[in-house]
Formats: C-alpha cells, structure tokens, sequence
C-alpha cells in the first residue's frame, strides 16, 4: 500500500510543509548566491528520473561562472551550501512535481545510464531521491560502486514508511556532522566511469 499510493502521498505533504518552512532560509540562500556569485541564482540540469525519463533538476548555484574545474570555481560560500546541503532546496519542487521523492538514488546525469551493469541500472525502477541510502552511508564520500550498489539495493526492495523515515534521520545525521560534502581530492565527485 505505502509502495502503490502512500509514499506519493508522504512526498507531497512532506515536502509542502518542508518547503513552507525552509522559505526563510532559501530566500536568504537566494540572496547571498545573486551577492556572492551573481546572476543566474538557480542551476538547472538535465538527470535522468525513473525509467530513464529525463528531467531538470533544479539546484542553488554554487559555483562561480568562467572557465576552470569545479574546485578554482567553488569558493567558501558555495563550499557551505553544498556541506549544508541549503543548495539542493529548490529540488522540494522536483520532489512536488512528481519527478523525483524524498527518499531514493540520487538523480544522476544521463550519459551515465549508458555505463550501468544491468544490476546497477535496477536503480532507475524508482524515482530519484533528495537522499538514498548511499548518501546516508556518507555522501559524496561513498565510491561509486557501493554507491551504486546501495541505489539498486533500495530500489529493488519494497519501500516501507518506516524505512524510508530511517534513510531520512540517517542522511539528517550525516549532514549535521558535516560528512561526506566531497569526496578525498575533489569538489564534490569524480565522473562515474565503468569499474570505478
């Protein structure tokens, strides 16, 4: 029953009332990306969704515009967006328009689903999540194959409110403690490559 109707059900109720009462923090979020790092204040990006149906994430902007890899480009105030996680906020619209949940794999670019064993591309039966399994193993700091290999264990398993409140207060735990914002010698997180 919580599969069929009532997890649909908990993501838009859930994510109404989180949204309504981030707004503060996402207006000041907004601002201090338009003053810190100027226009556009949203990043927007293709990912691929259940069933490999792409759509657009959207996400506050971290990083500085020009030239160079992610890491010259994200200075101290997008370092703490992406450690609070505030920049992935407006992705409670992704959750209210159907194209993602609050639990399940994180949404990933869509050349990546050409690279997937079959065993991996099981994660593509569910919508995507703000958090996962992996990301309550550690975040960014979990490498791609466990990561991976947590996203089809969720998405193969039926989900249970109960479940999905425990990856919820599991990822909150992990944000809290400030883990897992990039993982060892990146920005956030190397490219996905076959057998990393």
């Amino acid at each position: 029953m919580y599969e069929r109707r009532g997890k649909r059900a908990f993501d838009v109720a859930a994510a109404a009332v989180l949204l309504l009462l981030a707004l503060p923090l996402l207006a000041a979020a907004a601002l201090g990306v338009l003053l810190v790092l100027g226009r556009p204040v949203l990043f927007r990006q293709r990912r691929t969704g259940r069933g490999g149906v792409p759509f657009t994430l959207v996400k506050l902007r971290s990083l500085a515009e020009g030239p160079g890899p992610d890491a010259a480009r994200l200075g101290r105030f997008g370092r703490w967006l992406r450690a609070s996680a505030v920049d992935e906020l407006p992705q409670l619209v992704n959750v209210l328009r159907g194209e993602m949940s609050l639990v399940g794999p994180r949404p990933l670019l869509p050349e990546y689903e050409a690279r997937f064993t079959p065993a991996q591309a099981a994660r593509l039966r569910v919508r995507p999540g703000l958090c996962g399994l992996a990301q309550a193993a550690g975040r960014n700091a979990v490498p791609w194959q466990r990561r991976l290999a947590l996203d089809a264990r969720y998405a193969g398993a039926a989900p249970t409110l109960r479940g999905d409140l425990a990856i919820l207060l599991r990822c909150a735990r992990v944000l809290l403690r400030g883990q897992g914002a990039s993982a060892p010698g990146h920005a956030t997180m190397p490219a996905f490559r076959p057998g990393a």
